[in-house]
């Protein structure tokens, strides 16, 4: 397992700074709220869900019900239902851990395992298993030192709850680079402006959801093939 943490950890660096700022920014808007560093590390070690901690903060203060928040959880994190299916051969034979893979898959563990391999010599499953835990680790970490600073120090946390979308954007800009393939990419950015411009921003993460997925299963043999094109320029260069 230890060869397996150092394997992962440079890897994850990147999430490393991302989710201190981020989760110090949660934490910090945790604790205006009223709720101290206790409850921001059971939050973040629970719930794990960057996007939906920052909206519960505004739902706990304004004493929201248990069960429309559930709704909104279920409608803010609907993607994960596609992350989770997409890998489902991956995860097959982890065992208990499996789990808490499907559990602690955010948007940038996703891509993180989308992009890389276990290094030669290092198990692939405890790879994997390595990678989510250390994320999860950074994100507790930034909450309770976000809630600890808030408690001895006064912010001004107006415009904080930007931080998730900063990240979010810096993902794909680095998923970008990182694809020779820009297809899903575009696919995503127009099947949610079209969503967006039909039905508005109050009704929009499902319906966008389900209209990238149709269109990326309709172009997957193009972008397949795109892949091939570019994987076999790539083998022809000396």
């Amino acid at each position: 397992m230890k060869q397996a943490i150092r394997a992962a950890f440079p890897v994850t660096i990147p999430v490393l700074l991302g989710y201190l700022s981020i989760g110090i920014a949660f934490g910090l808007l945790f604790e205006n709220a009223g709720y101290n560093f206790i409850w921001a590390f059971f939050t973040s070690l629970v719930v794990y869900a960057g996007a939906m901690q920052f909206i519960a903060v505004s739902f706990f203060s304004g004493g929201i019900g248990l069960i429309q928040i559930a709704v909104m959880t279920l409608v803010v994190n609907f993607r994960h239902i596609f992350y989770g299916l997409s890998f489902l051969d991956r995860f097959s034979g982890m065992g208990k851990t499996k789990w808490y893979m499907a559990f602690a898959l955010t948007d940038e563990t996703y891509s993180l395992l989308c992009g890389q391999q276990a290094p030669s010599g290092v198990e692939e499953k405890k790879f994997y298993f390595c990678v989510a835990l250390l994320n999860q680790s950074y994100w507790v970490l930034g909450s309770v030192i976000g809630s600890l600073a808030g408690s001895m120090i006064t912010f001004d946390t107006q415009g904080m709850d930007f931080a998730m979308t900063a990240l979010f954007i810096v993902i794909f800009i680095d998923q970008w680079k990182a694809y020779s393939s820009h297809i899903p990419a575009l696919i995503g950015l127009g099947g949610t402006v079209a969503v967006l411009l039909a039905i508005g921003a109050d009704n929009l993460v499902i319906p966008s959801m389900i209209l990238i997925a149709i269109a990326l299963m309709l172009a997957r043999k193009q972008i397949e093939d795109k892949k091939l094109i570019i994987t076999e320029k790539e083998d022809q260069i000396p």
